[in-house]
């Protein structure tokens, strides 16, 4: 992606597909992925190959598949004897959502044509292939782009991943947006589990959502109603990855700590 500085002050890393499938025609992925996603897209010539990998059984296994994946999707893993690796065109802030629409119609093509898993090496997610094919569905069926960012946050955005101390999400990048993070301290039980992750989502679909999301400045404060509890706004910098690891956001994370807003 040779000249493609996005306002990040970087190159935004692309979206790396892993497509895996028995019998599956390399030469067919790659027509599908100029056909769909553009001639920019291209096949990874290096390592796609016609022989199974051994690493893919756990790579997917730590791609929170388990809510999507079914014995069959399971199997599919097991038994694939073929391994592609897709690169979606370059994309900035402004063009990334067309990018990931384009990919997801992509991802959809290659299971309805000899595919059987699929997952984003750009932000360690995978789906099963109902869900690959609903999640595409639902896209195309978008009237407006905040519709379609909701799905393409459901698509491609790995979410909740916890270091112990926060909950935080991979994958904003590829939507040209911040990740979010969430330091709350440990949940007790499963409710808190799950209003914490109703939290660091709604934030998430505000930053893809809102045209103000471009104008929050730190301190300033968050919340799922005007009576919910407000949490306060901190930016940071992606020091979690490092500068060419494809999880790196170079647009770094807004994070949520409880406390008192900036006067």
């Amino acid at each position: 992606m040779p000249g493609v500085i996005d306002e990040a002050g970087s190159v935004p890393p692309p979206h790396v597909l892993c497509v895996l499938g028995t019998g599956l025609d390399l030469d067919l992925v790659a027509r599908l992925a100029a056909e769909i996603a553009g001639p920019d897209c291209t096949l990874d010539t290096e390592f796609s190959r016609p022989e199974p990998d051994r690493r893919m059984v756990a790579s997917f296994r730590s791609s929170l598949t388990g809510a999507s994946f079914t014995d069959a999707d399971r199997r599919s893993v097991r038994e694939h004897d073929t391994v592609a690796y897709l690169l979606s065109p370059p994309a900035t802030r402004r063009t990334a959502i067309e990018v990931s629409r384009r990919m997801l119609a992509l991802t959809a093509a290659l299971l309805r044509n000899g595919a059987t898993a699929v997952r984003n090496e750009s932000s360690g997610l995978a789906h099963g292939r109902d869900r690959w094919l609903d999640l595409a569905d639902r896209a195309s069926a978008a009237t407006d782009e905040p519709t379609l960012a909701v799905v393409l946050h459901r698509s491609w955005v790995k979410r909740p991943i916890t270091d112990g101390v926060a909950l935080y999400s991979c994958g904003m990048h590829l939507l040209g947006a911040p990740d979010v993070e969430l330091r709350a301290g440990r949940p007790t039980g499963p409710d808190e589990v799950d209003a914490q992750v109703r939290l660091l989502d709604a934030l998430a679909r505000y930053l893809l959502t809102e045209p103000r999301a471009r104008e929050i400045r730190d301190g300033e404060t968050f919340a799922l109603a005007a009576d919910a509890p407000h949490w306060v706004l901190g930016r940071r910098e992606c020091a979690r990855y490092d500068p060419d690891d494809l999880y790196r956001n170079p647009y770094g994370y807004w994070c949520l700590t409880p406390g008192q807003p900036t006067p």
